[in-house]
Protein backbone atom coordinates (compact mmCIF):
# COMPACT_ATOMS: atom_id res chain seq x y z
CA UNK A 1 0.00 0.00 0.00
CA UNK A 2 1.48 3.65 -1.03
CA UNK A 3 1.11 5.61 1.86
CA UNK A 4 1.87 9.67 0.47
CA UNK A 5 2.48 12.07 3.00
CA UNK A 6 4.06 15.02 0.86
CA UNK A 7 0.52 17.02 0.51
CA UNK A 8 2.87 20.40 0.39
CA UNK A 9 4.70 19.62 -2.61
CA UNK A 10 1.42 18.29 -4.77
CA UNK A 11 -1.97 16.30 -4.47
CA UNK A 12 -3.63 13.77 -6.44
CA UNK A 13 -6.28 15.16 -8.67
CA UNK A 14 -10.08 14.80 -7.89
CA UNK A 15 -12.02 12.50 -9.76
CA UNK A 16 -14.78 15.50 -10.01
CA UNK A 17 -11.86 17.99 -11.09
CA UNK A 18 -10.63 15.70 -13.74
CA UNK A 19 -14.57 15.31 -15.13
CA UNK A 20 -15.18 19.27 -14.68
CA UNK A 21 -12.02 19.55 -17.23
CA UNK A 22 -12.35 16.86 -19.89
CA UNK A 23 -14.76 18.43 -22.19
CA UNK A 24 -12.52 21.50 -22.55
CA UNK A 25 -9.99 19.33 -23.82
CA UNK A 26 -12.01 17.68 -26.40
CA UNK A 27 -15.07 18.87 -27.40
CA UNK A 28 -14.99 22.62 -26.21
CA UNK A 29 -11.06 23.50 -27.19
CA UNK A 30 -11.95 27.07 -28.71
CA UNK A 31 -9.63 29.61 -27.89
CA UNK A 32 -11.35 31.76 -24.92
CA UNK A 33 -10.16 35.45 -27.74
CA UNK A 34 -11.96 33.90 -30.79
CA UNK A 35 -14.90 35.64 -31.65
CA UNK A 36 -16.81 32.76 -32.77
CA UNK A 37 -19.26 30.52 -31.07
CA UNK A 38 -16.49 27.94 -30.11
CA UNK A 39 -14.55 30.64 -28.95
CA UNK A 40 -16.96 32.00 -27.05
CA UNK A 41 -17.67 28.85 -24.77
CA UNK A 42 -14.11 29.04 -23.68
CA UNK A 43 -14.46 33.11 -23.04
CA UNK A 44 -18.11 32.51 -21.06
CA UNK A 45 -16.58 29.29 -18.65
CA UNK A 46 -13.06 31.42 -17.83
CA UNK A 47 -15.87 34.71 -16.61
CA UNK A 48 -17.60 32.46 -14.81
CA UNK A 49 -15.00 30.72 -13.47
CA UNK A 50 -13.28 34.02 -12.41
CA UNK A 51 -16.51 34.91 -10.68
CA UNK A 52 -16.44 31.80 -8.61
CA UNK A 53 -12.74 32.13 -7.28
CA UNK A 54 -13.90 35.60 -6.21
CA UNK A 55 -16.98 34.84 -4.89
CA UNK A 56 -15.08 31.96 -2.39
CA UNK A 57 -11.90 34.14 -1.93
CA UNK A 58 -14.07 37.10 -0.65
CA UNK A 59 -13.10 39.71 -3.72
CA UNK A 60 -14.37 41.14 -7.33
CA UNK A 61 -14.26 38.95 -10.29
CA UNK A 62 -11.96 42.05 -11.77
CA UNK A 63 -9.04 41.07 -8.75
CA UNK A 64 -8.53 38.09 -9.76
CA UNK A 65 -5.83 37.16 -12.54
CA UNK A 66 -4.93 33.19 -13.73
CA UNK A 67 -1.27 32.32 -13.99
CA UNK A 68 -0.03 29.02 -14.84
CA UNK A 69 1.39 28.70 -10.96
CA UNK A 70 1.98 29.94 -7.52
CA UNK A 71 5.79 30.59 -8.62
CA UNK A 72 4.56 33.20 -11.70
CA UNK A 73 2.21 34.58 -9.24
CA UNK A 74 4.91 35.22 -6.81
CA UNK A 75 7.55 37.00 -9.42
CA UNK A 76 4.53 38.65 -10.93
CA UNK A 77 3.51 40.52 -7.61
CA UNK A 78 7.15 41.22 -6.90
CA UNK A 79 8.44 42.48 -9.86
CA UNK A 80 4.94 43.86 -11.04
CA UNK A 81 5.17 46.10 -7.77
CA UNK A 82 8.68 46.68 -7.83
CA UNK A 83 9.51 47.87 -11.70
CA UNK A 84 5.96 50.33 -11.03
CA UNK A 85 7.81 51.73 -8.74
CA UNK A 86 11.04 51.71 -9.83
CA UNK A 87 11.85 55.83 -10.73
CA UNK A 88 9.58 56.33 -6.97
CA UNK A 89 10.39 53.92 -4.33
CA UNK A 90 13.13 50.98 -4.28
CA UNK A 91 13.07 49.27 -1.02
CA UNK A 92 11.17 46.17 -0.28
CA UNK A 93 11.04 44.41 2.64
CA UNK A 94 10.67 40.52 2.83
CA UNK A 95 11.25 37.34 4.95
CA UNK A 96 14.51 34.70 4.86
CA UNK A 97 11.96 31.46 5.29
CA UNK A 98 9.92 32.58 1.89
CA UNK A 99 9.16 30.66 -0.50
CA UNK A 100 11.89 30.20 -3.81
CA UNK A 101 10.25 32.20 -5.88
CA UNK A 102 9.99 35.15 -3.25
CA UNK A 103 13.47 34.99 -2.21
CA UNK A 104 14.68 34.69 -5.98
CA UNK A 105 13.17 37.25 -7.19
CA UNK A 106 13.91 39.53 -4.78
CA UNK A 107 17.41 38.69 -5.58
CA UNK A 108 17.07 39.45 -9.23
CA UNK A 109 15.92 42.54 -8.94
CA UNK A 110 19.19 43.91 -6.46
CA UNK A 111 20.25 43.92 -10.20
CA UNK A 112 18.17 46.85 -10.68
CA UNK A 113 19.50 48.90 -7.66
CA UNK A 114 16.83 47.42 -5.63
CA UNK A 115 17.37 47.31 -1.68
CA UNK A 116 16.40 44.10 0.04
CA UNK A 117 15.49 44.02 3.69
CA UNK A 118 14.73 40.57 5.60
CA UNK A 119 12.69 40.64 8.86
CA UNK A 120 13.85 38.73 11.72
CA UNK A 121 11.84 35.57 12.35
CA UNK A 122 11.72 33.96 16.13
CA UNK A 123 13.02 30.33 16.65
CA UNK A 124 9.18 29.28 15.55
CA UNK A 125 9.24 30.97 11.98
CA UNK A 126 7.12 33.71 13.39
CA UNK A 127 8.21 37.45 11.98
CA UNK A 128 9.39 39.70 14.50
CA UNK A 129 6.69 43.26 14.33
CA UNK A 130 8.36 45.03 15.65
CA UNK A 131 11.59 44.57 13.50
CA UNK A 132 9.37 44.89 10.37
CA UNK A 133 8.08 48.35 11.31
CA UNK A 134 11.50 49.42 12.36
CA UNK A 135 12.62 48.15 8.63
CA UNK A 136 10.39 50.46 7.09
CA UNK A 137 11.45 53.59 5.29
CA UNK A 138 10.08 56.46 3.56
CA UNK A 139 11.16 54.36 0.13
CA UNK A 140 9.89 51.17 0.73
CA UNK A 141 7.31 50.48 -2.04
CA UNK A 142 6.81 46.57 -0.95
CA UNK A 143 5.99 44.10 2.24
CA UNK A 144 6.37 40.17 0.85
CA UNK A 145 5.19 37.92 3.67
CA UNK A 146 3.56 34.15 3.11
CA UNK A 147 0.73 33.15 5.03
CA UNK A 148 1.96 30.14 5.95
CA UNK A 149 5.15 28.66 5.55
CA UNK A 150 5.79 25.84 2.88
CA UNK A 151 9.23 23.58 5.34
CA UNK A 152 7.98 24.47 8.50
CA UNK A 153 4.17 25.11 8.88
CA UNK A 154 3.93 28.14 10.63
CA UNK A 155 1.10 30.74 10.26
CA UNK A 156 2.06 33.97 10.24
CA UNK A 157 0.09 37.23 11.43
CA UNK A 158 -0.95 38.45 8.47
CA UNK A 159 -3.78 40.67 9.80
CA UNK A 160 -1.36 42.54 12.10
CA UNK A 161 1.10 42.90 9.45
CA UNK A 162 -1.74 44.24 7.09
CA UNK A 163 -2.50 46.81 10.51
CA UNK A 164 1.38 47.89 10.11
CA UNK A 165 0.98 48.88 6.43
CA UNK A 166 -2.08 50.63 6.32
CA UNK A 167 -2.41 54.36 5.31
CA UNK A 168 1.50 53.99 4.45
CA UNK A 169 1.29 53.39 0.52
CA UNK A 170 3.09 50.18 0.41
CA UNK A 171 2.05 47.30 -1.08
CA UNK A 172 1.51 44.12 0.87
CA UNK A 173 2.04 40.78 -1.46
CA UNK A 174 1.31 37.68 0.34
CA UNK A 175 2.46 33.99 -0.85
CA UNK A 176 -1.02 32.04 0.01
CA UNK A 177 -0.41 28.91 -1.70
CA UNK A 178 0.33 27.11 1.65
CA UNK A 179 -2.85 28.41 3.20
CA UNK A 180 -5.43 28.02 0.74
CA UNK A 181 -6.07 24.20 1.72
CA UNK A 182 -5.22 24.70 5.55
CA UNK A 183 -6.57 27.83 6.97
CA UNK A 184 -10.06 29.68 6.50
CA UNK A 185 -9.26 33.25 5.17
CA UNK A 186 -11.06 35.94 3.81
CA UNK A 187 -9.11 38.13 1.68
CA UNK A 188 -11.82 41.04 2.41
CA UNK A 189 -10.69 40.59 6.16
CA UNK A 190 -7.32 39.90 5.05
CA UNK A 191 -7.00 43.23 3.40
CA UNK A 192 -3.85 42.54 1.40
CA UNK A 193 -3.20 43.91 -1.65
CA UNK A 194 -1.66 41.19 -3.66
CA UNK A 195 -2.18 37.29 -3.00
CA UNK A 196 -0.88 34.26 -4.62
CA UNK A 197 -2.41 30.75 -4.88
CA UNK A 198 -1.90 27.44 -6.95
CA UNK A 199 -4.64 24.60 -7.79
CA UNK A 200 -2.08 21.66 -7.38
CA UNK A 201 -2.07 22.08 -3.24
CA UNK A 202 -6.12 21.36 -3.40
CA UNK A 203 -6.43 18.14 -5.58
CA UNK A 204 -6.71 21.01 -8.80
CA UNK A 205 -4.09 19.95 -11.97
CA UNK A 206 -0.33 21.31 -11.86
CA UNK A 207 0.33 24.34 -13.68
CA UNK A 208 -2.69 26.77 -13.32
CA UNK A 209 -2.85 29.39 -10.26
CA UNK A 210 -4.12 32.84 -9.56
CA UNK A 211 -2.88 36.52 -8.38
CA UNK A 212 -5.66 38.49 -6.56
CA UNK A 213 -4.70 42.26 -6.87
CA UNK A 214 -6.64 45.04 -5.21
CA UNK A 215 -8.50 47.42 -7.07
CA UNK A 216 -6.32 50.27 -7.50
CA UNK A 217 -3.29 48.41 -6.94
CA UNK A 218 -0.78 49.32 -9.92
CA UNK A 219 1.56 46.71 -10.85
CA UNK A 220 3.39 46.26 -14.19
CA UNK A 221 3.12 43.08 -16.66
CA UNK A 222 6.00 40.57 -16.11
CA UNK A 223 4.22 38.69 -19.52
CA UNK A 224 3.77 40.90 -22.43
CA UNK A 225 2.04 39.78 -25.69
CA UNK A 226 -1.78 40.07 -26.36
CA UNK A 227 -4.76 41.35 -24.57
CA UNK A 228 -5.31 38.36 -22.27
CA UNK A 229 -6.27 38.62 -18.64
CA UNK A 230 -7.36 42.72 -19.46
CA UNK A 231 -4.50 43.45 -20.98
CA UNK A 232 -2.52 42.76 -18.07
CA UNK A 233 -1.18 38.96 -18.54
CA UNK A 234 -0.11 37.37 -21.99
CA UNK A 235 -1.00 33.79 -23.67
CA UNK A 236 -3.71 31.90 -24.35
CA UNK A 237 -5.71 31.01 -21.32
CA UNK A 238 -5.70 27.51 -20.03
CA UNK A 239 -9.13 26.70 -20.17
CA UNK A 240 -9.18 23.81 -18.62
CA UNK A 241 -7.01 23.99 -16.16
CA UNK A 242 -9.34 27.01 -15.03
CA UNK A 243 -12.14 24.70 -14.76
CA UNK A 244 -10.26 22.05 -13.26
CA UNK A 245 -9.04 24.68 -10.42
CA UNK A 246 -12.52 26.36 -9.80
CA UNK A 247 -13.99 22.50 -9.46
CA UNK A 248 -11.34 21.91 -6.56
CA UNK A 249 -11.66 25.53 -5.36
CA UNK A 250 -15.63 24.65 -4.64
CA UNK A 251 -14.71 21.14 -3.20
CA UNK A 252 -12.25 22.87 -0.73
CA UNK A 253 -14.81 25.37 -0.05
CA UNK A 254 -17.67 23.05 0.96
CA UNK A 255 -14.93 20.72 2.79
CA UNK A 256 -12.32 22.78 3.89
CA UNK A 257 -13.75 22.94 7.67
CA UNK A 258 -14.47 19.40 8.11
CA UNK A 259 -10.92 18.72 6.52
CA UNK A 260 -9.05 20.96 9.10
CA UNK A 261 -10.08 19.05 12.27
CA UNK A 262 -9.33 15.59 10.49
CA UNK A 263 -6.60 16.13 9.18
CA UNK A 264 -4.89 17.96 12.36
CA UNK A 265 -6.24 14.81 14.24
CA UNK A 266 -4.55 12.79 11.97
CA UNK A 267 -0.90 14.94 12.35
CA UNK A 268 -1.33 15.24 16.14
CA UNK A 269 -1.17 11.36 16.20
CA UNK A 270 1.69 10.93 13.94
CA UNK A 271 3.36 13.75 15.82
CA UNK A 272 2.81 12.42 19.38
CA UNK A 273 4.58 9.06 18.08
CA UNK A 274 7.73 10.78 16.72
CA UNK A 275 8.38 13.35 19.44
CA UNK A 276 8.99 10.16 21.96
CA UNK A 277 11.48 9.38 20.26
CA UNK A 278 15.22 10.56 21.77
CA UNK A 279 16.70 13.33 19.61
CA UNK A 280 13.97 14.69 17.45
CA UNK A 281 13.16 17.89 17.75
CA UNK A 282 9.88 19.75 16.08
CA UNK A 283 10.58 22.68 13.86
CA UNK A 284 8.05 25.37 14.01
CA UNK A 285 5.09 26.04 16.22
CA UNK A 286 2.55 23.84 17.88
CA UNK A 287 -0.19 25.96 17.47
CA UNK A 288 -0.76 28.56 14.74
CA UNK A 289 1.12 25.73 12.40
CA UNK A 290 -0.75 24.43 9.42
CA UNK A 291 -2.49 21.30 10.34
CA UNK A 292 -1.21 18.58 8.14
CA UNK A 293 1.75 19.93 8.65
CA UNK A 294 5.21 18.30 10.50
CA UNK A 295 8.33 18.87 10.23
CA UNK A 296 11.14 17.57 12.37
CA UNK A 297 14.74 17.27 12.72
CA UNK A 298 16.39 13.83 13.59
CA UNK A 299 20.19 13.75 15.63
CA UNK A 300 22.53 11.82 13.89
CA UNK A 301 20.30 10.33 10.89
CA UNK A 302 20.87 11.12 7.29
CA UNK A 303 17.50 12.49 6.27
CA UNK A 304 18.38 11.14 2.61
CA UNK A 305 19.00 8.05 3.25
CA UNK A 306 15.90 7.68 5.89
CA UNK A 307 13.84 9.00 2.82
CA UNK A 308 15.82 6.46 0.03
CA UNK A 309 14.53 3.98 2.83
CA UNK A 310 11.02 4.74 3.47
CA UNK A 311 10.57 4.36 -0.24
CA UNK A 312 11.37 1.02 -0.58
CA UNK A 313 8.17 0.95 1.94
CA UNK A 314 5.96 2.97 -0.57
CA UNK A 315 6.13 5.46 2.14
CA UNK A 316 6.21 9.18 0.04
CA UNK A 317 7.58 11.46 2.31
CA UNK A 318 10.27 14.78 2.18
CA UNK A 319 13.12 16.69 3.44
CA UNK A 320 11.96 20.26 2.95
CA UNK A 321 10.50 22.14 -0.33
CA UNK A 322 9.93 19.76 -3.46
CA UNK A 323 11.63 23.00 -5.48
CA UNK A 324 14.60 21.74 -3.23
CA UNK A 325 14.57 18.31 -4.49
CA UNK A 326 18.16 16.83 -5.21
CA UNK A 327 19.86 19.47 -2.51
CA UNK A 328 22.02 18.73 0.04
CA UNK A 329 22.35 21.75 1.66
CA UNK A 330 20.96 22.73 4.78
CA UNK A 331 17.46 23.74 4.43
CA UNK A 332 16.97 28.23 4.77
CA UNK A 333 13.87 28.00 6.61
CA UNK A 334 15.63 25.79 9.33
CA UNK A 335 18.73 27.68 9.20
CA UNK A 336 16.61 31.31 9.75
CA UNK A 337 15.43 30.14 12.68
CA UNK A 338 18.34 28.88 14.39
CA UNK A 339 18.91 25.17 13.77
CA UNK A 340 22.84 23.91 13.18
CA UNK A 341 23.91 23.12 9.92
CA UNK A 342 23.30 19.39 11.02
CA UNK A 343 19.70 19.65 11.89
CA UNK A 344 18.71 21.91 9.17
CA UNK A 345 19.96 19.15 6.68
CA UNK A 346 18.55 15.74 8.75
CA UNK A 347 14.91 16.97 8.54
CA UNK A 348 11.97 15.33 7.68
CA UNK A 349 8.93 17.10 6.56
CA UNK A 350 5.74 15.04 6.69
CA UNK A 351 2.58 16.78 5.30
CA UNK A 352 -0.89 15.34 5.69
CA UNK A 353 -3.89 15.65 3.71
CA UNK A 354 -7.36 14.86 2.85
CA UNK A 355 -6.75 11.92 1.28
CA UNK A 356 -4.68 10.21 3.77
CA UNK A 357 -7.01 8.21 6.69
CA UNK A 358 -5.88 7.06 10.20
CA UNK A 359 -4.93 3.33 8.66
CA UNK A 360 -2.35 4.93 6.63
CA UNK A 361 -1.30 7.17 9.40
CA UNK A 362 -0.89 4.62 12.22
CA UNK A 363 1.09 2.46 9.67
CA UNK A 364 3.07 5.02 7.99
CA UNK A 365 4.03 6.41 11.68
CA UNK A 366 4.82 3.14 12.79
CA UNK A 367 7.46 2.37 9.62
CA UNK A 368 8.92 5.67 10.40
CA UNK A 369 9.47 4.86 13.78
CA UNK A 370 11.19 1.62 13.48
CA UNK A 371 13.30 2.64 10.40
CA UNK A 372 14.75 5.75 12.22
CA UNK A 373 15.36 3.15 15.84
CA UNK A 374 17.09 0.89 12.77
CA UNK A 375 19.03 3.30 11.74
CA UNK A 376 20.41 4.31 14.76
CA UNK A 377 21.11 0.49 15.82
Amino acid sequence: MEIYLDNAATTKIKDEVFEAMEPYLKENYGNASSIYSLGKISRNIVEESRDKVAEILGSKPEEIFFTSSGSEADNWAIKGRAFYMIDKNKHLITSPIEHKAVLESMKYLKKFGFKIDYVKVDKEGFVDLDHLKDLIKEDTSLVSIMYANNEIGTIEPIKKISNILKNKNIAFHVDGVQALPGIEFNLKDLDVDLFSISSHKIGGPKGIGALYKKSGMKIDNLIHGGGQERSKRAGTENVAYIVGFVKALEILDREKSKNIKRVKGMRDYFLDKLLKLNGVYLNGPIENRLPGNINISIDNIDSQFLLILLDKYTIFASSGSACNAGSIAPSHVLKAIGRSDELAKNCLRITIGENNNMNEIIQGSDIIVDTINSLRG
